[in-house]
Protein backbone atom coordinates (compact mmCIF):
# COMPACT_ATOMS: atom_id res chain seq x y z
CA UNK A 1 0.00 0.00 0.00
CA UNK A 2 1.09 3.13 -0.62
CA UNK A 3 2.01 6.08 1.65
CA UNK A 4 -0.53 9.08 2.25
CA UNK A 5 0.91 12.41 1.85
CA UNK A 6 -1.14 15.19 2.59
CA UNK A 7 -0.39 17.96 -0.16
CA UNK A 8 -1.11 21.00 2.31
CA UNK A 9 0.74 19.85 4.99
CA UNK A 10 2.97 22.77 5.61
CA UNK A 11 -0.36 24.83 5.20
CA UNK A 12 -1.52 23.03 8.13
CA UNK A 13 1.18 23.06 10.14
CA UNK A 14 1.32 27.34 9.90
CA UNK A 15 -1.84 26.91 10.91
CA UNK A 16 -1.70 25.04 13.92
CA UNK A 17 1.04 27.59 14.64
CA UNK A 18 -1.03 30.34 14.19
CA UNK A 19 -3.60 28.95 16.70
CA UNK A 20 -0.98 28.18 18.92
CA UNK A 21 0.13 32.04 19.25
CA UNK A 22 -3.26 32.97 19.63
CA UNK A 23 -3.96 30.67 22.38
CA UNK A 24 -0.73 32.65 24.18
CA UNK A 25 -2.10 35.45 23.02
CA UNK A 26 -5.59 35.04 24.19
CA UNK A 27 -4.21 33.77 27.73
CA UNK A 28 -1.49 36.96 28.35
CA UNK A 29 -4.98 39.23 27.33
CA UNK A 30 -6.98 37.25 30.06
CA UNK A 31 -3.95 37.47 32.81
CA UNK A 32 -3.64 41.26 32.27
CA UNK A 33 -7.82 41.52 32.41
CA UNK A 34 -7.70 39.63 36.04
CA UNK A 35 -4.72 42.21 37.09
CA UNK A 36 -6.46 45.32 35.97
CA UNK A 37 -9.42 43.63 38.05
CA UNK A 38 -7.83 42.94 40.66
CA UNK A 39 -6.34 46.28 40.84
CA UNK A 40 -10.17 47.83 40.61
CA UNK A 41 -11.08 45.53 43.57
CA UNK A 42 -8.24 46.82 46.04
CA UNK A 43 -8.49 50.39 44.77
CA UNK A 44 -12.59 49.73 45.86
CA UNK A 45 -11.52 48.55 48.97
CA UNK A 46 -9.10 51.51 50.00
CA UNK A 47 -11.92 54.16 48.68
CA UNK A 48 -14.13 52.21 51.05
CA UNK A 49 -12.12 52.30 53.90
CA UNK A 50 -11.20 56.14 53.08
CA UNK A 51 -15.18 56.72 53.58
CA UNK A 52 -15.47 55.08 56.76
CA UNK A 53 -12.52 57.12 57.97
CA UNK A 54 -14.34 60.27 57.01
CA UNK A 55 -17.64 59.28 58.65
CA UNK A 56 -15.60 57.97 61.57
CA UNK A 57 -14.04 61.87 61.64
CA UNK A 58 -17.84 63.41 61.21
CA UNK A 59 -19.06 61.70 63.88
CA UNK A 60 -16.23 62.94 66.55
CA UNK A 61 -14.62 66.07 67.27
CA UNK A 62 -15.03 68.43 64.25
CA UNK A 63 -11.39 68.55 62.72
CA UNK A 64 -11.68 70.50 59.95
CA UNK A 65 -8.20 69.89 58.62
CA UNK A 66 -8.48 66.52 59.12
CA UNK A 67 -12.02 65.78 57.27
CA UNK A 68 -10.77 68.03 54.40
CA UNK A 69 -7.53 65.72 54.32
CA UNK A 70 -9.72 62.46 53.85
CA UNK A 71 -12.37 64.05 51.53
CA UNK A 72 -9.33 65.14 49.35
CA UNK A 73 -7.98 61.81 49.74
CA UNK A 74 -11.43 60.00 49.36
CA UNK A 75 -11.80 62.15 46.03
CA UNK A 76 -8.43 60.90 45.00
CA UNK A 77 -8.70 57.34 45.28
CA UNK A 78 -12.10 58.00 43.62
CA UNK A 79 -9.69 59.20 40.58
CA UNK A 80 -7.77 56.18 40.68
CA UNK A 81 -11.23 54.19 40.93
CA UNK A 82 -12.62 55.42 37.54
CA UNK A 83 -9.29 55.28 35.55
CA UNK A 84 -8.92 51.87 36.80
CA UNK A 85 -12.11 51.30 35.23
CA UNK A 86 -11.01 52.81 31.76
CA UNK A 87 -8.04 50.53 32.24
CA UNK A 88 -10.13 46.90 32.87
CA UNK A 89 -12.59 47.83 29.61
CA UNK A 90 -9.78 48.08 28.11
CA UNK A 91 -8.08 44.92 29.37
CA UNK A 92 -11.63 43.09 28.17
CA UNK A 93 -12.04 44.28 24.95
CA UNK A 94 -8.17 43.04 24.58
CA UNK A 95 -9.07 39.56 25.55
CA UNK A 96 -12.50 40.06 23.59
CA UNK A 97 -10.91 41.24 20.06
CA UNK A 98 -7.89 37.92 21.24
CA UNK A 99 -10.59 35.34 22.12
CA UNK A 100 -12.12 36.33 18.20
CA UNK A 101 -8.58 35.54 17.12
CA UNK A 102 -8.01 32.36 18.66
CA UNK A 103 -12.10 31.03 17.35
CA UNK A 104 -10.82 32.06 13.65
CA UNK A 105 -7.39 30.44 14.42
CA UNK A 106 -8.83 27.41 15.31
CA UNK A 107 -11.89 27.39 12.77
CA UNK A 108 -9.15 27.84 9.83
CA UNK A 109 -7.13 24.53 12.16
CA UNK A 110 -10.30 22.75 11.81
CA UNK A 111 -11.06 23.49 8.22
CA UNK A 112 -7.57 22.31 7.05
CA UNK A 113 -7.92 19.09 9.27
CA UNK A 114 -11.45 18.16 7.78
CA UNK A 115 -9.51 18.65 4.00
CA UNK A 116 -7.21 16.18 5.53
CA UNK A 117 -9.56 13.68 7.00
CA UNK A 118 -11.49 13.62 3.20
CA UNK A 119 -8.25 13.76 0.91
CA UNK A 120 -7.10 10.69 2.94
CA UNK A 121 -10.41 8.87 2.75
CA UNK A 122 -10.39 9.44 -0.98
CA UNK A 123 -7.08 8.16 -0.73
CA UNK A 124 -7.67 5.00 0.97
CA UNK A 125 -10.87 4.51 -1.21
CA UNK A 126 -9.01 4.71 -4.19
CA UNK A 127 -6.24 2.25 -2.49
CA UNK A 128 -9.01 0.01 -1.80
CA UNK A 129 -10.38 -0.43 -5.91
CA UNK A 130 -6.32 -0.54 -6.67
CA UNK A 131 -5.81 -3.53 -4.34
CA UNK A 132 -9.23 -4.61 -5.67
CA UNK A 133 -8.08 -4.56 -8.83
CA UNK A 134 -5.29 -6.49 -8.10
CA UNK A 135 -6.79 -9.14 -6.68
CA UNK A 136 -9.58 -9.64 -10.21
CA UNK A 137 -7.02 -9.31 -12.30
CA UNK A 138 -5.01 -11.97 -10.90
CA UNK A 139 -8.00 -13.99 -10.35
CA UNK A 140 -8.56 -13.42 -13.76
CA UNK A 141 -5.29 -14.68 -15.30
CA UNK A 142 -5.69 -17.77 -13.26
CA UNK A 143 -8.76 -18.33 -14.40
CA UNK A 144 -7.93 -18.40 -17.65
CA UNK A 145 -4.78 -20.42 -17.41
CA UNK A 146 -7.10 -23.72 -15.83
Amino acid sequence: MARFRYRMQNILNVKEKLETQARNEFAIAAAHEREEEAKLNALKERRDGYESVLRGMVGEDLDIKAIKEAEEALEVIKYHVSQQSLNLTAARQELEVARQKLTAAMQDRKTHERLKEKQFEQFVAEEAAKESKEIDELVSYRHGLQ
